[in-house]
Protein backbone atom coordinates (compact mmCIF):
# COMPACT_ATOMS: atom_id res chain seq x y z
CA UNK A 1 0.00 0.00 0.00
CA UNK A 2 1.05 3.64 0.28
CA UNK A 3 4.12 5.14 1.99
CA UNK A 4 3.78 5.28 5.79
CA UNK A 5 5.83 7.39 8.24
CA UNK A 6 9.28 8.88 7.75
CA UNK A 7 10.89 5.49 8.30
CA UNK A 8 9.66 4.23 4.94
CA UNK A 9 8.34 0.70 4.82
CA UNK A 10 10.70 -0.92 7.34
CA UNK A 11 8.77 -3.54 9.24
CA UNK A 12 5.60 -3.31 7.18
CA UNK A 13 4.52 -6.53 5.52
CA UNK A 14 3.75 -2.76 4.03
CA UNK A 15 -11.60 -30.89 29.50
CA UNK A 16 -12.80 -34.27 29.13
CA UNK A 17 -14.39 -35.82 32.26
CA UNK A 18 -13.49 -39.45 32.87
CA UNK A 19 -15.50 -41.98 30.91
CA UNK A 20 -16.28 -45.38 32.33
CA UNK A 21 -14.21 -47.93 30.49
CA UNK A 22 -15.65 -51.19 29.14
CA UNK A 23 -14.05 -54.23 27.55
CA UNK A 24 -13.50 -53.74 23.81
CA UNK A 25 -16.22 -56.25 22.83
CA UNK A 26 -18.92 -55.31 25.33
CA UNK A 27 -20.59 -52.43 27.09
CA UNK A 28 -22.30 -49.29 25.85
CA UNK A 29 -20.65 -47.60 22.92
CA UNK A 30 -18.20 -50.45 22.36
CA UNK A 31 -16.60 -50.68 18.95
CA UNK A 32 -14.89 -53.51 17.18
CA UNK A 33 -11.52 -51.85 16.92
CA UNK A 34 -10.90 -49.66 19.93
CA UNK A 35 -11.86 -47.87 23.12
CA UNK A 36 -15.48 -46.76 23.55
CA UNK A 37 -14.21 -43.77 25.48
CA UNK A 38 -12.43 -42.44 22.40
CA UNK A 39 -15.55 -43.00 20.31
CA UNK A 40 -17.66 -41.11 22.86
CA UNK A 41 -15.10 -38.30 23.02
CA UNK A 42 -15.14 -37.98 19.25
CA UNK A 43 -18.91 -37.84 19.16
CA UNK A 44 -18.93 -35.19 21.90
CA UNK A 45 -16.43 -33.02 20.02
CA UNK A 46 -18.52 -33.35 16.87
CA UNK A 47 -21.63 -32.44 18.85
CA UNK A 48 -19.96 -29.29 20.21
CA UNK A 49 -18.78 -28.26 16.76
CA UNK A 50 -22.25 -28.80 15.32
CA UNK A 51 -23.69 -26.59 18.05
CA UNK A 52 -21.23 -23.82 17.22
CA UNK A 53 -22.05 -24.07 13.53
CA UNK A 54 -25.79 -24.08 14.35
CA UNK A 55 -25.36 -20.62 15.89
CA UNK A 56 -25.50 -19.24 12.36
CA UNK A 57 -29.18 -20.26 12.35
CA UNK A 58 -29.97 -18.46 15.63
CA UNK A 59 -32.98 -16.08 15.27
CA UNK A 60 -30.84 -13.05 16.16
CA UNK A 61 -28.30 -14.00 13.49
CA UNK A 62 -31.05 -14.64 10.95
CA UNK A 63 -32.31 -11.09 11.46
CA UNK A 64 -28.85 -9.77 10.56
CA UNK A 65 -28.35 -12.13 7.61
CA UNK A 66 -29.85 -9.80 4.96
CA UNK A 67 -27.29 -7.15 5.91
CA UNK A 68 -24.30 -9.48 6.29
CA UNK A 69 -23.13 -9.42 2.63
CA UNK A 70 -23.08 -5.62 2.51
CA UNK A 71 -21.24 -5.40 5.84
CA UNK A 72 -18.77 -8.04 4.66
CA UNK A 73 -18.08 -6.20 1.40
CA UNK A 74 -17.49 -2.97 3.31
CA UNK A 75 -15.00 -4.72 5.59
CA UNK A 76 -13.23 -6.18 2.56
CA UNK A 77 -12.71 -2.80 0.92
CA UNK A 78 -12.08 -0.82 4.13
CA UNK A 79 -8.30 -0.97 3.60
CA UNK A 80 -8.70 0.70 0.20
CA UNK A 81 -10.70 3.58 1.67
CA UNK A 82 -8.06 4.01 4.37
CA UNK A 83 -5.19 3.99 1.89
CA UNK A 84 -6.88 6.39 -0.54
CA UNK A 85 -7.50 8.84 2.31
CA UNK A 86 -3.87 8.48 3.41
CA UNK A 87 -2.53 9.32 -0.02
CA UNK A 88 -4.67 12.44 -0.27
CA UNK A 89 -4.05 13.62 3.31
CA UNK A 90 -0.28 13.02 3.09
CA UNK A 91 0.16 13.96 -0.54
CA UNK A 92 3.49 15.75 -0.18
CA UNK A 93 5.05 12.88 1.79
CA UNK A 94 3.92 10.35 -0.82
CA UNK A 95 5.31 12.43 -3.68
CA UNK A 96 8.57 13.07 -1.85
CA UNK A 97 9.12 9.36 -1.13
CA UNK A 98 8.42 8.12 -4.65
CA UNK A 99 10.33 10.95 -6.35
CA UNK A 100 13.40 11.12 -4.11
CA UNK A 101 13.75 7.60 -2.75
CA UNK A 102 12.20 5.47 -5.47
CA UNK A 103 13.46 7.82 -8.20
CA UNK A 104 10.30 7.79 -10.29
CA UNK A 105 9.73 10.81 -12.59
CA UNK A 106 7.92 13.63 -10.85
CA UNK A 107 4.92 13.92 -13.17
CA UNK A 108 4.56 10.13 -13.30
CA UNK A 109 4.36 10.13 -9.49
CA UNK A 110 1.62 12.78 -9.52
CA UNK A 111 -0.40 10.89 -12.12
CA UNK A 112 0.11 7.53 -10.42
CA UNK A 113 -0.99 8.75 -6.99
CA UNK A 114 -4.04 10.49 -8.42
CA UNK A 115 -5.16 7.49 -10.48
CA UNK A 116 -4.55 4.99 -7.66
CA UNK A 117 -6.38 7.00 -4.99
CA UNK A 118 -9.39 7.61 -7.25
CA UNK A 119 -9.42 3.98 -8.40
CA UNK A 120 -9.32 2.64 -4.84
CA UNK A 121 -12.10 4.91 -3.58
CA UNK A 122 -14.26 4.41 -6.69
CA UNK A 123 -13.66 0.67 -7.00
CA UNK A 124 -14.36 0.11 -3.30
CA UNK A 125 -17.64 2.02 -3.53
CA UNK A 126 -18.76 0.12 -6.64
CA UNK A 127 -18.00 -3.21 -5.00
CA UNK A 128 -19.96 -2.31 -1.86
CA UNK A 129 -22.92 -1.26 -4.01
CA UNK A 130 -22.46 -4.27 -6.36
CA UNK A 131 -22.19 -2.02 -9.40
CA UNK A 132 -19.93 -3.05 -12.30
CA UNK A 133 -18.21 -5.56 -10.03
CA UNK A 134 -15.92 -6.91 -12.74
CA UNK A 135 -14.44 -3.47 -13.30
CA UNK A 136 -14.31 -2.72 -9.56
CA UNK A 137 -12.60 -6.01 -8.66
CA UNK A 138 -10.10 -5.66 -11.50
CA UNK A 139 -9.28 -2.07 -10.54
CA UNK A 140 -8.70 -2.90 -6.88
CA UNK A 141 -6.55 -5.94 -7.70
CA UNK A 142 -4.54 -3.79 -10.12
CA UNK A 143 -4.01 -1.18 -7.42
CA UNK A 144 -2.55 -3.82 -5.09
CA UNK A 145 -0.15 -5.11 -7.73
CA UNK A 146 0.90 -1.67 -9.01
CA UNK A 147 1.51 -0.26 -5.54
CA UNK A 148 3.71 -3.24 -4.72
CA UNK A 149 5.78 -2.58 -7.84
CA UNK A 150 5.98 1.22 -7.58
CA UNK A 151 6.67 1.33 -3.85
CA UNK A 152 9.06 -1.63 -4.02
CA UNK A 153 7.28 -3.82 -1.52
CA UNK A 154 8.43 -7.36 -2.15
CA UNK A 155 8.65 -8.83 1.37
CA UNK A 156 7.02 -12.22 1.88
CA UNK A 157 4.68 -11.02 4.60
CA UNK A 158 3.48 -8.10 2.50
CA UNK A 159 2.84 -10.34 -0.50
CA UNK A 160 0.90 -12.93 1.52
CA UNK A 161 -1.14 -10.24 3.25
CA UNK A 162 -2.12 -8.59 -0.01
CA UNK A 163 -2.78 -11.90 -1.76
CA UNK A 164 -5.23 -12.62 1.07
CA UNK A 165 -6.94 -9.30 0.39
CA UNK A 166 -7.21 -10.30 -3.29
CA UNK A 167 -8.83 -13.53 -2.07
CA UNK A 168 -11.39 -11.45 -0.20
CA UNK A 169 -12.06 -9.42 -3.35
CA UNK A 170 -12.66 -12.60 -5.34
CA UNK A 171 -15.13 -13.85 -2.74
CA UNK A 172 -16.95 -10.51 -2.85
CA UNK A 173 -17.00 -10.73 -6.65
CA UNK A 174 -18.36 -14.28 -6.58
CA UNK A 175 -21.19 -13.09 -4.34
CA UNK A 176 -22.19 -10.65 -7.07
CA UNK A 177 -22.40 -13.20 -9.91
CA UNK A 178 -26.02 -12.70 -10.85
CA UNK A 179 -28.61 -15.29 -11.60
CA UNK A 180 -29.21 -15.22 -15.31
CA UNK A 181 -31.66 -18.00 -16.00
CA UNK A 182 -35.44 -17.61 -15.71
CA UNK A 183 -38.11 -20.19 -15.01
CA UNK A 184 -41.89 -20.15 -14.68
CA UNK A 185 -43.19 -16.85 -13.36
CA UNK A 186 -39.97 -15.15 -14.46
CA UNK A 187 -38.25 -16.22 -11.25
CA UNK A 188 -34.43 -16.23 -11.45
CA UNK A 189 -32.54 -19.46 -11.16
CA UNK A 190 -28.81 -19.97 -11.05
CA UNK A 191 -27.78 -21.90 -14.14
CA UNK A 192 -25.21 -24.67 -13.93
CA UNK A 193 -22.71 -22.65 -15.96
CA UNK A 194 -22.90 -19.72 -13.56
CA UNK A 195 -22.81 -22.10 -10.60
CA UNK A 196 -19.53 -23.61 -11.81
CA UNK A 197 -18.09 -20.18 -12.55
CA UNK A 198 -19.00 -19.01 -9.06
CA UNK A 199 -17.57 -22.24 -7.62
CA UNK A 200 -14.18 -21.68 -9.28
CA UNK A 201 -14.03 -18.06 -8.16
CA UNK A 202 -14.97 -19.03 -4.61
CA UNK A 203 -12.36 -21.80 -4.58
CA UNK A 204 -9.64 -19.40 -5.69
CA UNK A 205 -10.85 -16.80 -3.20
CA UNK A 206 -10.87 -19.27 -0.30
CA UNK A 207 -7.35 -20.47 -1.01
CA UNK A 208 -5.92 -16.97 -1.42
CA UNK A 209 -7.83 -15.67 1.60
CA UNK A 210 -6.19 -18.09 4.06
CA UNK A 211 -2.61 -17.54 2.87
CA UNK A 212 -2.20 -14.80 5.47
CA UNK A 213 -2.44 -17.42 8.21
CA UNK A 214 0.76 -19.06 6.94
CA UNK A 215 2.76 -16.27 8.59
CA UNK A 216 0.13 -15.43 11.21
CA UNK A 217 0.66 -18.75 13.05
CA UNK A 218 4.45 -18.49 13.41
CA UNK A 219 4.42 -16.10 16.38
CA UNK A 220 1.32 -17.42 18.20
CA UNK A 221 0.86 -19.99 20.98
CA UNK A 222 0.49 -23.69 20.19
CA UNK A 223 -3.31 -23.74 20.64
CA UNK A 224 -3.77 -20.87 18.20
CA UNK A 225 -1.41 -22.58 15.76
CA UNK A 226 -3.40 -25.84 15.88
CA UNK A 227 -6.78 -24.09 15.51
CA UNK A 228 -5.50 -21.86 12.72
CA UNK A 229 -3.96 -24.71 10.72
CA UNK A 230 -7.12 -26.79 11.09
CA UNK A 231 -9.34 -23.86 10.10
CA UNK A 232 -7.12 -22.96 7.15
CA UNK A 233 -7.23 -26.49 5.75
CA UNK A 234 -11.00 -26.71 6.23
CA UNK A 235 -11.62 -23.46 4.35
CA UNK A 236 -9.26 -24.35 1.51
CA UNK A 237 -10.94 -27.76 1.11
CA UNK A 238 -14.46 -26.44 1.69
CA UNK A 239 -15.12 -28.76 4.64
CA UNK A 240 -17.11 -27.40 7.60
CA UNK A 241 -16.52 -24.06 5.92
CA UNK A 242 -18.89 -21.98 8.03
CA UNK A 243 -17.44 -23.31 11.28
CA UNK A 244 -13.85 -22.80 10.11
CA UNK A 245 -14.61 -19.27 8.90
CA UNK A 246 -16.20 -18.37 12.23
CA UNK A 247 -13.18 -19.82 14.07
CA UNK A 248 -10.56 -17.96 12.03
CA UNK A 249 -12.65 -14.79 12.03
CA UNK A 250 -12.85 -14.79 15.82
CA UNK A 251 -9.12 -15.48 16.18
CA UNK A 252 -8.18 -12.71 13.76
CA UNK A 253 -10.66 -10.27 15.35
CA UNK A 254 -9.21 -10.95 18.81
CA UNK A 255 -5.64 -10.31 17.71
CA UNK A 256 -6.69 -7.33 15.60
CA UNK A 257 -8.35 -5.61 18.57
CA UNK A 258 -5.63 -6.47 21.12
CA UNK A 259 -2.46 -6.17 19.02
CA UNK A 260 -3.31 -3.74 16.20
CA UNK A 261 -5.06 -1.21 18.46
CA UNK A 262 -3.55 1.77 16.64
CA UNK A 263 -5.93 4.22 18.36
CA UNK A 264 -3.80 4.01 21.51
CA UNK A 265 -0.66 5.27 19.72
CA UNK A 266 0.46 8.64 18.43
CA UNK A 267 3.93 7.63 17.20
CA UNK A 268 5.19 6.16 13.94
CA UNK A 269 4.03 2.75 15.19
CA UNK A 270 0.46 3.97 14.71
CA UNK A 271 0.85 3.89 10.92
CA UNK A 272 2.07 0.29 10.88
CA UNK A 273 -0.66 -0.89 13.27
CA UNK A 274 -3.33 0.98 11.31
CA UNK A 275 -2.17 -0.62 8.08
CA UNK A 276 -2.29 -4.12 9.58
CA UNK A 277 -5.65 -3.44 11.28
CA UNK A 278 -7.42 -2.55 8.03
CA UNK A 279 -5.72 -5.32 6.08
CA UNK A 280 -6.93 -7.84 8.69
CA UNK A 281 -10.39 -6.24 8.63
CA UNK A 282 -10.56 -6.94 4.90
CA UNK A 283 -9.72 -10.61 5.51
CA UNK A 284 -12.30 -10.78 8.35
CA UNK A 285 -14.84 -9.44 5.87
CA UNK A 286 -13.94 -12.21 3.43
CA UNK A 287 -14.37 -14.85 6.14
CA UNK A 288 -17.72 -13.32 7.13
CA UNK A 289 -18.87 -13.45 3.53
CA UNK A 290 -17.88 -17.12 3.32
CA UNK A 291 -20.11 -17.77 6.35
CA UNK A 292 -22.95 -16.06 4.51
CA UNK A 293 -22.49 -17.50 1.01
CA UNK A 294 -21.02 -20.94 1.79
CA UNK A 295 -18.11 -22.67 0.10
CA UNK A 296 -19.61 -23.03 -3.38
CA UNK A 297 -19.87 -26.03 -5.68
CA UNK A 298 -16.20 -27.03 -5.51
CA UNK A 299 -16.16 -28.09 -1.86
CA UNK A 300 -16.69 -31.08 0.41
CA UNK A 301 -19.67 -29.32 1.98
CA UNK A 302 -21.45 -29.22 -1.37
CA UNK A 303 -20.60 -32.85 -2.13
CA UNK A 304 -22.17 -33.91 1.18
CA UNK A 305 -25.44 -32.30 0.09
CA UNK A 306 -25.41 -34.39 -3.11
CA UNK A 307 -24.42 -37.73 -1.60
Amino acid sequence: MSFRTNSGFNGIPTSNQGFQRYPYSSGPGATNGGSPGKANLGSQIKSYLDKVEALTEHPAILKLRPYTPAISRFFIVATFYEDAFRILSQWSDQVFYLWNYRHWPYYFVLLFLLVVSVSMAGGATMLVLRKRTVVATGALCACIVLQGLIYGLYTGSFILRNVSVIGGLLIAFSDSIVKNKTTFGMLPELGSKDGKKKGYVLLAGRILLVLLFVTFTFTKNWLTVILTIAGTLCIALGYKTKLASILLGLILTFYNMTVNNYWFYNSNKRDLLKYEFYQNLSIIGGLLLVVSTGAGELSFDEKKKIY
